[in-house]
């Protein structure tokens, strides 16, 4: 069982400021309440369904070679056939398992305090209090994370914002959960995480990875992180189907909200791992930015996600997630190995 990590804006003070870093560079967070504001540009977001989506699997050119190097090199890929949901899991979706299995994820619990690996009595009492990180833009251009980040007790999937923010909403993808939550949602709904294959597989949608910022996409136009132009009609996180989906009939498979895949993350592909690759083994995990835990790799990139900043709204990007740590615009979707209901 995976323990929480030990919040992220009190790790600084005790020297591990790389996972806030790691955070950062996923552009990880969400927009606080007060700053959800009218969109710049009106967009529909019709009713979209649920039923997974069957992919016949095959083969394609896996990572990119001319963005981030963790992302090369480019091979040669094949993944068998699977189902995948057509959209992140929502919070309708997830509010019908926490009902039936009578689950409490783990932002709702306390923080247990060996994980600062300091005497209690140095930790500031609000950072075991149970509770996420959520982005807070600042007013003013900045490159040091901690002018982006709170700590806020109370925040989870039920209150994405904190305690004093709205609920969540329907149909937009729920957030705020660490693995454990998303592995005890996939057994209850009889699926599984996806392989970071089958996960570009069926963004690529048959196409190559580019470096361009997509226009039916929820990403972040202007600079980031303290001016959102909104031109794709949201500030923060967008509902489930509000963009045109892939000719795989899949929605926000970039953008939106980063997805998490079941395999662990260090950087660059293996050339040699080609049919079905499942990444690295738990030893064999590495990430620079948070040499002490075996992350989880996130692709697709976020709505914090700008052309100044973090240039991964594309099939190929990835990059390393503490399993540990819910944070606000990191979320996912299950895949199948027969279909769902048979």
């Amino acid at each position: 069982m995976m323990t929480r990590s030990a919040p992220l804006v009190f790790l600084p003070l005790l020297g591990g400021a790389v996972l806030l870093a790691t955070l950062a560079a996923c552009g990880t967070g969400d927009a606080p309440e007060s700053e959800q504001v009218a969109a710049a540009t009106a967009r529909k977001c019709p009713a979209i369904a649920d039923t997974p989506v069957k992919l016949a699997g095959g083969s394609f050119a896996m990572g990119e070679d001319d963005v981030y190097r963790e992302e090369g090199p480019v091979r040669e890929t094949t993944v068998g056939g699977f189902w995948i949901d057509p959209h992140e899991v929502t919070n309708r979706q997830f509010a019908e398992f926490v009902e039936a299995a009578d689950y409490v994820t783990v932002a709702e619990k306390p923080v247990d305090p060996r994980q600062f690996q300091v005497p209690v009595d140095q930790i500031p009492s609000d950072m075991l209090k149970a509770g996420s990180a959520v982005f807070t833009p600042p007013d003013f251009p900045s490159n040091n994370y901690a002018d982006w980040w709170k700590y806020v007790p109370g925040a989870n999937w039920k209150k994405p914002y904190g305690p004093t923010g709205s609920g969540p909403v329907d149909n937009e993808p729920v957030v705020h959960l660490a693995w454990d939550d998303m592995v005890a949602y996939a057994k209850w709904r009889g699926g599984r995480i996806p392989t970071e294959a089958e996960w570009e597989y069926a963004a690529s949608a048959g196409k190559p990875s580019k470096n361009v910022q997509p226009a039916e996409a929820n990403s972040w136009q202007g600079a980031f992180p303290n001016y959102n132009a909104e031109s794709d009609g949201f500030k923060g996180v967008a509902p489930v189907g509000c963009y045109k989906p892939n000719a795989n009939g899949l929605y926000d498979m970039v953008g939106n909200v980063w997805e998490v895949t079941a395999d662990f993350f260090r950087p660059g592909h293996n050339p040699d791992e080609k049919d079905n690759p499942k990444g690295p083994s738990e030893n064999g995990a590495y990430d620079p930015l948070n040499p002490g835990m075996p992350s989880r790799t996130v692709k697709g990139g976020s709505y914090l996600c700008a052309p100044n900043y973090c240039q991964r709204y594309r099939p190929a990007s990835r990059q390393g997630r503490d399993p540990g740590l819910g944070t606000s615009n990191v979320g996912f979707r299950l895949v199948y190995d027969q279909a769902p209901g048979a």
